[in-house]
């Protein structure tokens, strides 16, 4: 039985070389792509696919959100992320809200042919870098979320997104999404400034020494409304 994959991501290039990577192989059928995490709801029930390969940088809708939203409604295709993103809050991220494999975009053709297959066979498919931080994270915490579960006594995680004002928000969103602040001020008519100006009053209030810790706070704190 053939393997139906939907390609998602918002580069028309990076699509196209996934799809030139798959489509020649005998047990993988194209079924579809997408370009934003918008569109995936809608292509899965006309696709039908049995995988979906998913870049996690994406406008609007970023990939941690579509795989939360869509695993719950579709328990039976498997999201495997395709991402230049090797944050360990990113790849713990996706696999808490239900990603069966993550794998890097400089992965070569066997590897993803691998991780295609074995994920369509229901198996999960972390490479060993990726293996290494979630054993890391359930010996540290007793679990295999990514979120910091409080020990006994303990007082439990703040999200930021509750200590932030609702453009703070904006700007955070963005900057798990991996946007620049160049591309973020153009996406909200500021400059790249007045950005850096509210991403420092947003690791502040988030008692963060830096953008890759805010990030890794914000991904494991993100709220279903943002």
């Amino acid at each position: 039985m053939s393997i139906r994959i939907l390609v998602v991501d918002d580069h028309s290039v990076v699509r196209q070389g996934i799809i030139t990577l798959l489509e020649d192989e005998d047990d993988i059928v194209i079924a579809g792509e997408a370009s934003d995490g918008d569109e995936v709801a809608e292509m899965i029930d006309q696709v039908n696919p049995d995988v979906i390969l998913l870049d996690l940088t994406m406008p609007r809708k970023s990939g941690i959100e579509t795989i939360r939203d869509i695993v719950p409604v579709y328990p039976k295709v498997r999201i495997l992320v395709f991402s230049m993103h090797n944050n360990p809050d990113y790849i713990l991220s996706a696999m808490h809200h239900g990603a069966y494999g993550y794998l890097e975009k400089d992965t070569s053709q066997d590897e993803i042919l691998r991780a295609v297959r074995s994920v369509a066979r229901g198996e999960f498919y972390y490479p060993p870098h990726a293996s290494s931080i979630i054993i890391k994270s359930l010996i540290q915490h007793n679990s295999f979320t990514p979120s910091t579960e409080a020990a006994a006594g303990e007082p439990k995680e703040t999200s930021v997104w509750k200590l932030i004002t609702p453009r703070e928000q904006q700007i955070l969103k963005c900057l798990t999404e991996g946007l620049s602040s160049k591309e973020i001020g153009e996406r909200f008519d500021i400059s790249a400034n007045t950005v850096a100006n509210q991403r420092a009053s947003i690791m502040k209030k988030a008692n963060v020494k830096n953008t890759a810790e805010l990030i890794g706070l914000a991904l494991r704190t993100l709220p279903r409304s943002v």
